[in-house]
Formats: C-alpha cells, structure tokens, sequence
C-alpha cells in the first residue's frame, strides 16, 4: 500500500524528511478498524515527533494522527462499525499514523464521520476536537464549576490555530461564557471572530492590559494553546483568584509557581492519554466524536478547515509540515486523497 513516512529525523528543508512508500497492508485484530484513508490533516504533534523520534535502524516511521475514510474490514471484537462504513477519528501514538492508504485503528477512539461534510472537512475536526472537548469540559470543568467572583468568561490563547478554532466554537455554541480570543493579525483576528469569539486581544502585546481593557473583569478560565512557558506570566495577572488554567503543549521551563499567589489550578489535557493506556473510559473518545458530528450536522459547530494542499504524498506533507512549522497556519491543514 502507498504511505509516507521517514527513515530519520531532518528539517523539513530536507527533501529526505519524508517519503513514498510501499508497505504491506495492516490487517485489523481485537477491537480493530482497517480503514481506507480518504484525507487527513497534520498537526503540531506530527512535525514534533518527525524531529524527535527517530525510527529504529533500517525502518521507517508513519506519521499522522487524524483522518477521515471508509471502514475496509473489522476485527473479531469490532461491534459499532462494518465495512462502508464512513468515519473519522485521531489515532493512537503507540501505532503507525494515518498517512497511509489503509490504516488500522481502535473502534474505541472512531466517530461516525458528519454526513454533512467532506472527508476533507472532517479530516480536520478529530485530534483538536477532542483536545479542545477534553480541555474544556473534562479539566476545565467550564459548564459544571463557575470560579467564585470571576468573570464569566474563558480566554482562548492562539485562537485561529486548530485547537483554538473548534474551543471557541465548542465555548461559544455550548455555554453561556463570553469567549476572548488571542490572535495576532487581521487574517487571524477576522477567522476567531467568524468562529463566534465575543472578543479578540493581541497576544503580541501584553495579554493583562489587553483582557482588562475589555472592562469584562477578571476572567476564572483559560485555555492556553500555544508558547505557554511565554504567556504565563500575564496569564497568571489576568486571571481571577481559584481560576483554572488548560495547557495542551510542551512546555520546557514552565514556571508554575506564578500561579501559587491566586490558588490557580493548572490543567494538562493530552488527547492521547486514553488511547495510550487503555483507560477504562477510552470509548469516551468515540462517544464524544459521535456528538462532534451530530453538531456538526445540526449547525452548531463547522468544520475547521484552514487550506487543503492536495493529495497525500511526501511533497504535499512536507510543505504541511513547513507550514506548521511557520506558526501562521489558520485552521486545520488538510490533504485530500492518495
């Protein structure tokens, strides 16, 4: 079967960072889908780990942690889903990635794909869907535990990237919170504002000036989506006393006692723990993208979609990563067919 993957970790200036392949074809077990990948898209974690995880000697590595296809064949255990079937989900860290003709998955961590939207558009949604979900509602608690005498209000740092795309929807079309998006120039700034943000600040400037000036109050909640070890000094000025602030990157040197003064609690949302050790509540994954797409197809939430780049082959994945890389995508980078 066609993929693409690398052989050892280069920049991806480097015409070698990422090939064509030919590999045999994976053959579902358990509770396994064997899917025929029909888009998918890239995220900051498939350029992280093509840097730093180099495959074992002689062997290739497949990145790829969100797509959109149609079930080939299932394994003994498979029960929710049956060949024809159309669906969309992030993977799993510990397998091969989606960047791969067929690719084998947990029935688990798989949605019914919107029957409303394109591969493509769905290809977009599972990996930040589910980050921005579990943030919000699981370590954020935004609909359940209000913050005594804060504003009723969540700040959304990098709000046009793919996380901060579908949480200010999910914040927006889901609780009564007055959402506060980051962007930082006018493309980015007018894509947070068509997703539903309230209001957009400059995460160029200094953020505690820009909330304030809101004349909103301190804010209880925020979701940090990017640079956090630099935002977090003004992030822990601006948010209120016994708040609660969501973190989803690596974040070397984050300096955590600037939150003791304000009993603010730190939360990591890690969309793969799940998957990763098997939680007992893991089929939550698949759960939650079953209501995804039922937003989806109800109006409430769009796909996030930024620019498709073609078809999926090391060319087009390489200029995705360098995109990526660049910080200035909007939305979700997606390519489109093998």
């Amino acid at each position: 079967m066609r993929a693409v993957g690398y052989a050892r970790s280069l920049p991806v200036t480097d015409p070698d960072c990422l090939l064509d392949l030919d590999l045999p074809e994976p053959e579902p077990a358990g509770h396994d889908l064997l899917v025929e990948v029909r888009a998918v898209s890239v995220n900051p974690v498939d350029t992280k780990i093509r840097l730093r995880a180099a495959p074992p000697e002689g062997g290739h590595r497949i990145l790829g942690w969100d797509a959109a296809g149609i079930v080939r064949a299932t394994g003994p255990d498979a029960t929710r889903f049956r060949p024809g079937s159309a669906v969309f989900y992030a993977g799993d860290l510990t397998r091969p990635g989606t960047n791969a003709a067929l690719h084998r998955v947990d029935e688990r961590i798989v949605g019914a794909m919107p029957a409303s939207l394109t591969f493509a558009e769905a290809a977009a949604l599972p990996l930040t869907a589910i980050t921005a979900w579990e943030a919000l509602f699981d370590r954020l608690r935004v609909r359940t535990h209000a913050v005594p005498g804060a504003a009723p209000a969540l700040l959304v740092v990098g709000g046009a990237g793919g996380v901060g795309s579908i949480a200010i929807q999910l914040a927006r079309q889901l609780t009564d919170l007055t959402v506060i998006a980051t962007a930082s120039r006018p493309e980015t700034r007018d894509w947070a504002l068509s997703l539903g943000a309230h209001h957009v600040v400059d995460h160029a400037r200094p953020l505690s000036s820009e909330v304030a000036a809101l004349g909103l109050g301190a804010p209880g909640l925020a979701l940090c989506t990017t640079h956090s070890s630099a935002h977090l000094p003004e992030l822990a000025r601006l948010i209120a006393p016994q708040g609660r602030l969501a973190v989803i990157e690596d974040t070397g040197g984050l300096d955590v006692s600037l939150l003791k003064e304000k009993s603010i609690s730190l939360h990591w949302e890690y969309m793969f723990t799940r998957s990763m050790f098997g939680t007992a509540d893991m089929a939550e994954q698949g759960a939650l993208l079953d209501e995804v797409a039922r937003l989806v197809d109800a109006g409430t939430l769009r796909t996030t979609l930024g620019e498709t780049l073609g078809p999926i082959n090391a060319a087009n994945l390489r200029r995705a990563h360098a995109l990526i890389e660049s910080g200035r995508a909007r939305g979700k980078v997606v390519l489109d067919g093998f």
